[in-house]
C-alpha cells in the first residue's frame, strides 16, 4: 500500500483534495511515510553476538495495513480473561446498499447509529422469554468495506451462548441453532435503524449533500424509508462455534482489519493495481479484480474513520460499566452447571508479527538500544555509509 502511494500518490491528491477531510489525509501522510526514515528508527542490538540493526519505526496509524498485529495482539490478550467458557455465536448485521451515500456524508451519526440499532435489537430479542428470556453480552465490530473496497457498512457480533437469567440465578441457553430467530432479528433492526435515520433527518442532523442530496425533500426521503421498509434487511448467522481459544482466534481475523491487507495486493504496475477478492454475492466465488491506482485509492480511502470513533465496542453484560460483577456471575453459573473452565494458552493465538525481532544471527531477541528522530537517523546513516 505505501508503495502505491508513493508513485500514485500525488496524481490521487491532485484529483481529490478538495474532498479530502484531515483524518483522510492524517492517514495518507501516515501510511506514506510508514517505516522510512521519514518516521525516524531505532538501533536494535542482540545481547548475546553483539549483532546490531537500524530499524524505521511505524506510523501506528489504525488504517496502516501494516500496523495492525500488535495492536490485535494487545486486544486479544485483554480479551482472554473475559472469554466464558461456552461455546460462541457470530452475526453479521448488513445495510442496504441505498443507504451509502447517508454514510458518506455523516460518517460518525450513521455508523453510531448501526452500533446503536444491532445492539438493541439483540438485547431486545435475548430479554425476551419467547426466544432466549436473558441477559446477554455481545461484542461488536465495525467494518465498513466489501471485498471489492466499496462502501459496505456492516457489524459483526460475536456474542456468548446464552446469557444470564432475569434474577440472575441460572444461565439460560439458547433454544435455537442460531442463538436467535434470523427473520425476527432482521425486521426489528430495520425498524430500528429507519426510525433512528428519520429522527436524524427530522432534527435535520443528517447531511444530505453531495450524493444525498435528493433526500434533502422530506417527500423523497420518506419515499426512500417506505422502498426499504418493504424490503427484507440481511442478518447472518452462523452455528455456534467453540470454546475460549476456538473465539480468540476467531476475533482476531475481524476486529482490527482494514479494508484491504497487504497480502491481498498481487501485483502493481505502476498504474494500475491488481488484489484478490471474493466475490459474496456468487457463491464467494474467488478472483482478481485490477483497478487504476487512482480508483483504488479511492476507494481505500472510503473506509478512513472520524477521529476517535470507537469501532470495537460493547454491550449488555459485557458493557464497562457491568463487565467484571457480570463476567464472576457468568463464570459461577455456568461452573455450577457442570462446565469446567478452559485454559487458555497464550502462544495459541498470538501471532509470530507480535514477537519481538530475533537476531539473524543467533536467534535471541533484539533490544532497543538507541532512539533516533528524523534528522538524526539521516545523519546516522550518512556516517555510517561513509
Amino acid at each position: 500500500m505505501a508503495d502505491i502511494l508513493r508513485v500514485q500518490g500525488d496524481r490521487f491528491l491532485d484529483r481529490y483534495r478538495s474532498s479530502f477531510d484531515y483524518q483522510q489525509l492524517k492517514a495518507f501522510r501516515a501510511i506514506q511515510r510508514c517505516r522510512t526514515a521519514a518516521l525516524g528508527g531505532h538501533r536494535d542490538a542482540c545481547l548475546r553476538c553483539g549483532y546490531q540493526a537500524i530499524s524505521y519505526n511505524s506510523c501506528r496509524n489504525r488504517h496502516c495495513p501494516k500496523c495492525q498485529a500488535q495492536a490485535r495482539e494487545r486486544w486479544l490478550a485483554a480479551r482472554e480473561r473475559e472469554l466464558l467458557d461456552t461455546s460462541y455465536f457470530h452475526l453479521v448485521f448488513t445495510l442496504p446498499h441505498e443507504l451509502n451515500v447517508f454514510a458518506l456524508e455523516n460518517p460518525r451519526l450513521f455508523y453510531d447509529l448501526l452500533f446503536t440499532a444491532s445492539a438493541q435489537t439483540l438485547l431486545e430479542i435475548a430479554s425476551d422469554p419467547k426466544h432466549l428470556g436473558a441477559e446477554i453480552g455481545v461484542i461488536a465490530i465495525l467494518h465498513t468495506w466489501g471485498q471489492n473496497l466499496l462502501l459496505h457498512p456492516h457489524i459483526h457480533c460475536v456474542i456468548p451462548a446464552g446469557g444470564l437469567s432475569p434474577d440472575h440465578h441460572q444461565w439460560v441457553r439458547p433454544h435455537y441453532p442460531f442463538f436467535l430467530p434470523v427473520r425476527v432479528l432482521s425486521r426489528v433492526f430495520r425498524g430500528k435503524f429507519l426510525a433512528g435515520l428519520k429522527r436524524l433527518h427530522r432534527s435535520q442532523k443528517l447531511q444530505c449533500a453531495g450524493p444525498a442530496t435528493t433526500f434533502a425533500d422530506p417527500p423523497q426521503f420518506a419515499k426512500l424509508l417506505r422502498r426499504l421498509h418493504r424490503h427484507d434487511w440481511v442478518v447472518y448467522a452462523k452455528p455456534a462455534f467453540g470454546g475460549p481459544m476456538q473465539v480468540l482466534r476467531y476475533l482476531g481475523r475481524y476486529t482490527h482489519r482494514v479494508a484491504i491487507s497487504n497480502h491481498r495486493l498481487l501485483a502493481f504496475d505502476q498504474e494500475c493495481v491488481t488484489f484478490r477478492w471474493k466475490d459474496y454475492a456468487h457463491g464467494s466465488k474467488q478472483g482478481k479484480m485490477t483497478l487504476g491506482a487512482t480508483e483504488f485509492l479511492r476507494r481505500f480511502f472510503l473506509h478512513v474513520l472520524p477521529k476517535g470513533f470507537v469501532r470495537i465496542r460493547h454491550f449488555g453484560f459485557l458493557a464497562n460499566r457491568l463487565r467484571a460483577s457480570r463476567l464472576a456471575l457468568g463464570r459461577q453459573l455456568l461452573t455450577s452447571n457442570g462446565s469446567t473452565p478452559e485454559e487458555v494458552p497464550a502462544h495459541e493465538f498470538r501471532s509470530e508479527s507480535s514477537s519481538l525481532w530475533h537476531c539473524p544471527r543467533c536467534g535471541t531477541s533484539m533490544m532497543v538500544i538507541q532512539r533516533f528522530t528524523a534528522a538524526e537517523l539521516s545523519a546516522c546513516m550518512y556516517f555510517d555509509s561513509s
